[in-house]
This record gives structure tokens, sequence and C-alpha cells, in this order.
């Protein structure tokens, strides 16, 4: 048995990283530190010895990179009220600092994520800007929300005259950017809108983040149709939204299907001769019934030879139609496109044939996305938006389908999405939208701010505080109109809302002022007003469960126990255990069956150590994979 005492950190990246490379390199360990002497022989000629070299730099960088490893002491506290479908939905709603939240996700979602897409404040001088505390940046986030009396820094925007106007950007994204990076999946994408204030930035910025190598595009989108002479030059009329994949592959992106309702000829003169055979009762026609016999048909301009007798019944050829000419297609062409249900036509005596199509085929998307993607405008999304709030709730918000045409590139029906920068949850929607057209089960996370709306805005007056607010009551009505119009049964359009939070043990979140009173309170082991639930979702998380596993209560031998996912995982949290309860813990685990089971005990909560010791030995003898304690 494998005995574990839980810490109260998020992932250790750092940690993680060293372990790989002692991995790799074995040699390079020395009385288990990293010898990097021996790392620089091992690389060899693979080191850049050089003075000067190409490289992207700005003052913080260094911090910023260091504040991507710092592992976060911070939770996610269950919010049930303001959740919807709380017991069955597989979406999340994750309001708080995203950098935190980000870091929170590594041991869960590491791996798991297919496509994130985000539209990040674009540096524009009135952009929220929320600064990061190297120190504690969960404290730090505590008092800028208002949720700690201590006075700190304000929420502001990072105005030109402010100085290092560039700088405060790049180390807002840099670490989020690193840690994003790592919930991708092998073959996952991220797309990331901007404009003109930051693109060059960001697109360096990018490529030491996720590799030059793996860019793949930078599509502009039209966002509107009536541009603003912003520059005093030109009229501006589009953004860009940059696409890099965690590691380049093969694989073509899906475009969105466009309805076609032309008919398109096959012949043209500057193709070569080519022979066809059109099979039989799968081409229709409107030539009269009979039989129709070899020969020279067509125009002058196109000649067309029909080398074998056919016939016609009731709108349809009863023998294959072999023709010669000068054809667009191949056989092989013609074959796919009848096996796809193209409908074929050869309409007149002049054996022209034609095709139509109801869709195309998916294509390998465009880089300028416009009206012709069916992708809508800035003001129609804020149209759509009033239209579901009754108030005009933003100016520019994305419209939903550019994050449908976005996200149809690589997400299967049964993916992961998250945007740490969700704003109104416009992804939220193309999700529930993409689901709700063609019955899959794609999973959303948003991840947001509780940015305070302006004072005197129409949400303000409206009764919402906070962007967060917003977000979380789109979800709810587009949701509930989707179920209303949608044919699909059982669609998901619930989420999960967790706040970010300082850690629920006070052990893990000690008052560094006064640490006498900090190990005195530890004996109470929570903080004050915290829930065992907000426990129980606490480890989940330090354990790198997912926060939408299963929970189930179960009250045996006077206690209360927690089964997370069937089983795998069995958290218990009272005092005074007795081996009575280790007992029944056994029971449930026959009854349950699950492939592997964990259980976590606090500390202290045990009736004695001997009680303590004697529950790890039966607990190994009934063969539990895992015994923790926190």
């Amino acid at each position: 048995m494998l005995e574990t005492f839980l810490n109260g950190t998020s992932l250790d990246l750092v940690s993680e990283n060293v372990k790989k490379l002692k991995v790799l390199f074995p040699e390079i360990v020395t009385e288990d530190k990293i010898n990097f002497e021996v790392l620089q022989a091992v690389l060899g000629e693979h080191l850049d010895h050089a003075n000067e070299r190409y490289r992207f730099t700005w003052q913080g960088k260094v911090q910023a990179l260091r504040l991507s490893q710092t592992p976060s002491t911070g939770t996610l506290r269950p919010c049930q009220e303001e959740s919807k479908e709380w017991d069955t939905t597989q979406n999340l709603y994750l309001e708080g600092d995203n950098l935190e939240v980000l870091k929170l996700l590594q041991k869960a979602y590491h791996n798991k994520v297919k496509a994130i897409y985000i539209d990040p404040p674009y540096n524009t001088g009135n952009d929220f800007v929320y600064p990061d505390d190297y120190r504690d940046n969960v404290e730090n986030y505590l008092r800028l929300t208002g949720q700690k009396t201590e006075d700190g820094s304000k929420l502001s925007t990072n105005s030109e005259k402010a100085g290092r106007y560039h700088t405060n950007w790049l180390n807002m994204m840099y670490p989020r950017l690193r840690l994003a990076r790592n919930l991708l999946t092998d073959d996952g994408l991220i797309l990331i809108s901007i404009d003109d204030h930051e693109l060059d930035n960001l697109k360096k910025l990018c490529n030491e983040v996720f590799g030059e190598n793996n860019f793949i595009d930078i599509f502009s989108w039209v966002k509107t149709e009536t541009p603003a002479n912003l520059s005093k030059k030109t009229k501006k009329a589009v953004e860009y939204i940059l696409c890099y994949e965690k590691n380049k592959n093969d694989y073509k992106f899906k475009g969105l299907r466009k309805e076609s309702k032309s008919s398109n000829g096959l012949l043209n003169q500057s193709n070569t001769v080519k022979r066809l055979v059109f099979p039989k009762h799968r081409v229709d026609t409107s030539l009269a019934d009979g039989v129709y016999q070899a020969g020279q048909y067509g125009t002058s301009s196109y000649k067309i030879s029909l080398l074998e007798d056919t016939e016609v019944k009731t709108g349809y050829f009863t023998k294959d139609v072999i023709l010669e000419g000068n054809f667009k297609w191949g056989q092989d062409k013609l074959n796919k496109e009848v096996e796809a249900g193209t409908k074929i036509s050869i309409k007149t005596i002049a054996f022209s044939p034609s095709y139509e199509k109801k869709e195309y085929e998916p294509e390998v998307p465009w880089n300028l996305i416009n009206r012709s993607f069916n992708v809508k405008t800035n003001e129609e999304a804020s149209k759509e938006l009033e239209r579901l709030f009754g108030f005009k709730v933003f100016d520019y918000p994305k419209p939903v389908s550019l994050v449908k045409y976005l996200l149809n590139f690589n997400v299967g029906q049964h993916d992961v999405v998250l945007d740490f920068f969700s704003g109104s949850a416009t992804t939220a929607q193309a999700i529930l939208q993409l689901n709700a057209e063609d019955g899959g089960n794609r999973r959303f996370i948003m991840v947001q701010l509780p940015e305070p709306c302006a004072p005197a805005s129409p949400a303000v007056r409206a009764g919402y505080k906070n962007i967060c607010e917003i977000g979380k009551e789109r979800i709810r009505r587009a949701g509930a109109k989707m179920k209303a119009e949608s044919a699909v049964a059982g669609l998901d359009a619930g989420f999960k809302v967790f706040k970010l939070a300082s850690s629920n043990f006070k052990k893990w979140n000690p008052d560094l002022t006064d640490l006498q009173t900090s190990l005195e309170d530890m004996v109470a082991n929570y903080v004050q007003g915290r829930t065992e639930m907000d426990v129980v979702y606490e480890i989940m998380l330090k354990y790198g469960i997912d926060l939408t596993s299963p929970v189930e209560e179960y009250e045996i031998s006077g206690k209360r126990l927690y089964a997370i996912s069937f089983g795998s995982l069995v958290i218990c949290l009272d005092d005074d255990i007795t081996l009575a309860l280790i007992d029944s813990i056994i029971q449930l685990k026959d009854k349950l069956a699950p492939e592997k089971m964990r259980v976590v005990f606090k500390d202290n909560g045990f009736r004695n150590d001997a009680v303590k010791t004697n529950s790890k030995e039966i607990l190994r003898q009934a063969k539990i994979e895992e015994f923790v304690t926190i």
C-alpha cells in the first residue's frame, strides 16, 4: 500500500519537469540535485554558447516565468446555489483569477483539453488589468475583489501614460499561456483573438510558449460592416485570431459546411478528354423515356461521345451511361461523389452531365472569416445578446457563430473546450449550440475574474454586479432556449460553479504574522465558515480528480463517508475513527467494486495512534491502493 500525506498545493511544475530530466539523463543527478555542468556536457553541440542571439525579452519576464512555476495554495469552493443541473452536468464555470485557477487545474485536466479559445484584453489603454502578486497571488486576489478587508492594490486600466505599457500586458499573458499549454491534448490547439495593439508581441510570445514550428495561421475576422476610422487614415474592419497546435500534425482542420444551390457542369474545354461511366439507377435525367443510341452529341463548343446505347425509364438511366469528353472529374472522383450522395444529372440530349450538392465536403478553413462562412459581426452579436437579456449588455461581444466556426476546426463531439477569459460566456453558448445541433457531448470550462460592471451601465441597473453574474445568466438563458427548441434528448445545458478561495485547511493557509495562533488553530483543521463539501472538492482538486466526477454520501457506523467516482476515492473527515469504520469501508469497496480504491482521512481523526496503525494494515490486506492523510 502507498501511504501519502496530501499537501495543500497544486501541481509543482518545476518538480515534475526535474523528474522528467532525471529519467532522460540519469547521469546528471548528483545527490538528488541537477548537475548543470554534466547536463551541458551531455547536450554537447546542441547548446548555444553565442553571446549575441535572437531573443524576445522584457522587464519582469523572469519573474513572470517563476510565477507560472509557483504552485497555488488556493482552492475552488463549490457554489451549488449558483449552478444549474449540479448533479448531472459535465460543464464548469470557475470564478476567480485565471492564473491561480489554471494552476489548480494542472493535475485534474493535464493533457485533457482539445481546444482553448480566449479573447484576452487587447491592451487598448482602457482594458481591465489585474496586477499579479509574486508573493501570494491568492491573498492578492481576495483583497482586490473585496473578499479581504485589508487595503490592497486596485483594479485599474493599463494606460499608456502609466509606463511599461506593453510590459504589463506581456507579464500578464506569459504565465497564463505557459500553464494553458499543459492542459492541451497532444493534438490540441489554442485560438487567441487579438487586434493590432499587441498582435506582434502575441505572435512572438506564442512562438516561445508553443514553438514557432507549431504556428498554424493568423485568421482575419471581418468584425463589422461599418468600420471605424480610428487611425484617421484607414477604416479598420478586421481583428485577428492566432492559431497554434500543441504538436503540429498532418490532420486537416474541419471547416463549416456551406450550402450551395448552384449546378455545376462537368465539361470544360481546357480539360483533357476522359472516359466516364455514369452508373445506372444513380443518375437522374429530364430526358424522355426511351433508348438512346451511341454516337456524337453535344454542341460545337462541347462535343461528347456516347460510347454505348443506354435507356431511360421514369427519370433514371437503366443502363450505364458511358461518355467521352473534356470532363473536370476522373472516374475515381465521380465514384466518390456518387457514393457521397451528390446529385448527378444528365438533363438534355446533349448529354452534358452536371452535379449539385446540398453541402460541400468539410474543407480547410480560409484565413479570411466573413459572412460567406455564416459568421456574424460585432453588431449582430451585440443584438443577439440584447435579445437574450432585454438590454444592451456589451458593445463588442464576439459572435457565437465565430467561436463555433473556430471550434469546428478540431473539436469532436466528446471533447473538452477551455476559455479562461470567458467574458460574457460566448464560448459556453457556442458549445451548447454545437451539441444541440448534432447531439454531441462537448464539455466547456469557463474561467472569469469577477470584474465589476461599470457603475452606470444597463447591466448594473438590471442587477448584475460583475461580468461573472452576466456570464452565468447567459448560459442559463441560452441553455433553456436551446433545450426548448432542440430535438436532442438529454442536452447538457447545466454548469457547476466553483469560486477561487484560500485553502479550507488552516495548516495549508497559515497566518504568517501570528504563527502561534495559527499553530493552535490547526487542531480544528478547517477555516471558519467552510463546509465538509468544500474540503471534499479541495481534496479532489489537489488529488487531480475531475470536478464533475460524481460524489455520493454515505452514513456508516455513525460517520459520514464521501465516495467519489463510484468508490475510486473515499473520504472520511470525521473525528474518533475506529476499526469498525475501517471494516465498513471494506464492505463499501465490495459493494461499489471500483477498479482501484484510495482512502483519505484527517491525520488527527483517528481515536489513537494504535487505531491508525491497525487501520493501515487492515486496509492493505483488503487491497486498498493508497492510504492518504491530510
